[in-house]
């Protein structure tokens, strides 16, 4: 995708919607619970999550609180979360490195975000742009499928995509950049049949296999 095509795309997802945020659910400025919501998030829809912390975000505001209601108590809280074990294992376990090294406070540094437990290199980007607006590109299943299939970041890894999005993605859309192309990949560039009849930049897609028309919906 040329450089002038990039501008172009980022331009339309910025018109259509130009405060793009997380679909997590979390207090407003709380870090620790953001942290918290995107650990859990890993191999889970954000829809299920929300679901689960609704109810323990208003009992658990900061770590402290989190190691006070203990592994056993947070299973309870996230059990229909997918691999809500070891979730709640590594959230303890963030939660007490936090308070022990960070006086309970969630760093702005990803070096120490992915020495948590629990916390990858996409988690800790996703905490880096969303709480400390810092320029950083979360390549999960969503902007991996979209940076590959539009032509405009292509790679095999998810490191590959994000280093291609560093290089190529202009201002002013880098801050937004990651949520833009997650709720494209979600709702309209989808794994199993993607609606370019309905995508504002499908002229700029380089996919070769555009589905044009909706589906006809079969008859019961």
């Amino acid at each position: 995708m040329k450089r002038a095509d990039i501008f172009e795309f980022f331009r339309r997802l910025a018109e259509a919607n130009p405060d793009p945020v997380t679909e997590l659910e979390y207090g407003r400025d709380n870090v620790y619970q953001l942290l918290v919501a995107v650990v859990l998030s890993a191999q889970s829809t954000d829809a299920g999550v929300n679901k689960a912390t609704r109810a323990l975000f208003r009992e658990v505001t900061k770590p402290d609180q989190m190691i006070e209601l203990g592994e056993e108590g947070l299973k309870e809280h996230i059990k229909t979360i997918g691999l809500f074990n070891s979730k709640a294992k590594n959230v303890i376990a963030l939660s007490e490195i936090l308070v022990r090294d960070y006086g309970g406070e969630v760093p702005a540094d990803r070096d120490a975000l992915v020495t948590l437990p629990g916390v990858g290199r996409k988690t800790a980007n996703v905490v880096m742009n969303s709480a400390f607006g810092a320029e950083t590109f979360a390549v999960d299943t969503h902007i991996f499928r979209v940076g590959n299939r539009t032509g405009l970041a292509k790679g095999k890894t998810p490191l590959a995509v994000e280093l291609g999005l560093e290089k190529k993605v202009p201002q002013p859309f880098r801050i937004g950049a990651h949520h833009w192309l997650i709720l494209h990949g979600r709702y309209i560039c989808k794994a199993r049949t993607p609606e370019c009849w309905r995508c504002p930049v499908v002229d700029l897609c380089s996919f070769k296999a555009k589905v044009l028309e909706k589906p006809k919906s079969r008859a019961n």
